[in-house]
């Protein structure tokens, strides 16, 4: 079935999708990793481990107590050679274990297959598996998994959309895991009593949906749906909207709607650690750009360093002036080859000054190209003036929480002008004066 709907505003974006067609290749085990202890949104984990410990394949070694976060597990066996502290690209310093490999990689005594006969089972080796949405977005699995019980679901969403330039990784999932991905959607709709699956792919994935439709043929209640190619069409709000009809409104979530969104990748994962019990220690990840030599697709462990990544796939052919983990839309710029592949990544690219240089910033020119860009309806050129002004009374007037930063507006301007990055600026100042306020009110109490 080919769906015509489609969300307002959003842009066409050259596919590249080069390594569509390129088998999986397994990096290997590096001589070290180096495992954050944020790769999700929500709390960041603690380490479980110290300095000297030895560790194996698939042990815990960072947790949370807070409701939105996710275990961490070592994807090596060897011996815990640091723990200190890294910079995201973001400024934030977070808590890492380094782990020097003994090559052996040993599989923990906890490592099995889980038991599950009910949801609350389910969910609790959900979040034991340490998964988050393999997307990019990082979100814990059991949580979104696990609505209120005012929340009345009634469909699941899977994303296989996958509609940013070059990232093939989901592409990928489909043509050589697609068992898994069958169970793994045989069993959230088991335990969590779904029964209307809608799979969600852009029409530019032939075989793919193909192979898809095939597999769904025989299961009742499982839909294959086309999309129109048009990015953003895999943001959850676009894509629920495009396959159900329904919009989930501002400050609102999919569940709010009736609708469990969940990435095709993260779903084969469900789908294998039901069998083996393996928690989420590997990533699949496309590496592309003009400036690498061997455009691939790797099975690289978490941890695993960039650098070591690069020279899996014959290093640089030309000095690379730009590194993004994600896609070029949505991804972020990397400092340093030292950083490492997360749960999260499902791309590298490198690119070299011809293709990664942005032009100069110039004046705006009025065009509105930004307004009509923007697949939530927001006006992006306002936010970025409250922003850079830090006029908060503006940015709550114009919505910035509502912003999917999907890069729309930026992409759009002929000005150049920046404006994701002011948008996350003003996001950043409303997140600081709600926490300010917060305290204060809290400050107030102990006094009263």
């Amino acid at each position: 079935m080919f769906v015509k709907k489609s969300f307002s505003g959003g842009v066409e974006v050259p596919h590249f999708k080069n390594t569509e067609n390129i088998q999986t290749e397994k990096i290997g085990v590096p001589d070290e990793v180096i495992i954050p202890m944020q790769q999700h949104s929500g709390a960041p984990c603690k380490p479980t481990v110290k300095e000297g410990e030895p560790v194996k394949v698939g042990q815990v070694i960072g947790i949370s107590e807070s409701f939105i976060s996710a275990p961490i597990h070592s994807s090596v066996s060897g011996t815990v050679a640091d723990i200190s502290s890294m910079i995201f690209p973001d400024g934030r310093y977070v808590a890492t274990v380094v782990i020097k490999a003994d090559g052996k990689q040993d599989i923990h005594e906890d490592v099995k297959p889980p038991i599950c006969t009910n949801k609350e089972e389910f969910i609790e080796a959900v979040k034991n598996s340490g998964l988050v949405g393999l997307g990019g977005a990082g979100f814990p699995a059991h949580v979104k998994l696990n609505p209120p019980k005012d929340k009345n679901i009634d469909t699941l969403i899977i994303n296989a959309a996958e509609c940013e330039p070059f990232i093939t990784s989901d592409y990928r999932e489909i043509m050589e895991n697609s068992a898994d991905i069958m169970d793994g959607i045989d069993a959230v709709t088991k335990f969590i009593g779904v029964s209307n699956v809608i799979i969600g792919i852009e029409d530019n994935k032939p075989e793919a949906i193909s192979l898809l439709k095939k597999l769904a043929a025989g299961k009742k209640g499982i839909d294959v749906k086309a999309l129109r190619t048009r990015y953003p069409q895999g943001a959850e709000k676009m894509l629920i909207y495009a396959l159900t009809g329904r919009k989930v409104p501002p400050g609102k979530l999919p569940m709010d709607v009736g609708v469990i969104v969940m990435n095709i990748t993260s779903v084969g994962f469900v789908g294998r650690y039901l069998k083996d019990g393996m928690p989420l220690i590997k990533k699949r990840v496309t590496v592309d750009g003009s400036a690498v030599n061997r455009p691939s697709n790797v099975e690289a462990l978490i941890g695993t360093k960039l650098s070591d990544v690069f020279d899996f796939c014959g290093g640089f052919k030309t000095e690379p002036f730009k590194i993004i983990m994600g896609g070029p839309m949505m991804g972020i710029a990397q400092y340093t080859l030292d950083a490492p592949v997360m749960k999260y990544t499902n791309a590298l690219l490198a690119f070299d000054k011809t293709f990664g240089n942005v032009p100069p910033e110039t004046a705006c020119i009025r065009c509105g190209r930004c307004y009509r860009a923007c697949p939530v309806n927001l006006m992006p050129l306002h936010i970025n003036r409250a922003a850079l002004v830090e006029d908060m009374d503006a940015l709550h007037k114009y919505h910035t929480m509502d912003c999917i930063e999907c890069g729309c507006c930026a992409y759009s301007c002929p000005a150049r002008i920046p404006l994701v990055q002011s948008i996350r600026l003003g996001k950043t100042l409303i997140k600081k004066a709600q926490a300010k306020a917060k305290k204060d009110e809290s400050q107030k109490d102990v006094k009263s």
